[in-house]
């Protein structure tokens, strides 16, 4: 029996594939301009590139998380179960848990900063490198993401 398809799904499981991909360059440019802008940091006067850079990192952490939640639970790709059941997809979210536990210190840093910014305080800038370390260490990490999902999307469970 051939199962009827409706265009409007496929459409919107495409987009949605979609921007989960594109995704990607997004946030490692993101990520590699946040560390280089952190590793260049040598005072406040640094600080707005290093914010623009954050900020596209912080909007690639939302479509990925929002659309990849989407595609796994709202029955936009190949169902929770399988995705449930391959032991990459936990991989993936294990390594996108790194990225996550790895960017606490960054994140509560920037904010910090940020804030410092605005009120026309001193800020001291002396962490940059450490944070521009741990913005290349999340590079790598993602990238490991990237061979997770493509085994993943090939049938691998491991």
């Amino acid at each position: 029996m051939n199962e009827v398809i409706d265009p409007t799904h496929l459409i919107v499981r495409w987009l949605f594939a979609t921007v989960h991909l594109l995704t990607l360059p997004l946030g490692l440019g993101a990520i590699w301009a946040r560390g280089r802008a952190l590793s260049r940091t040598r005072g406040a006067a640094d600080l707005p590139a290093v914010f623009t850079a954050d900020n596209l990192w912080a909007l690639a952490a939302i479509l990925w998380l929002s659309t990849g939640l989407l595609r796994v639970f709202a029955g936009l790709e190949k169902g929770s179960g399988y995705y449930l059941h391959n032991r990459m997809f936990y991989a993936k979210m294990g390594l996108f848990l790194a990225v996550f536990l790895l960017e606490l210190r960054p994140m509560a840093t920037l904010i910090r900063w940020r804030g410092a910014v605005r009120r026309g305080e001193a800020v001291d800038t002396s962490a940059a490198v450490n944070l521009a370390l741990i913005s290349h260490v999340q590079i790598a990490i993602v990238v490991c993401m990237v061979f997770a999902a493509t085994a993943m999307a090939r049938g691998f469970f491991f």
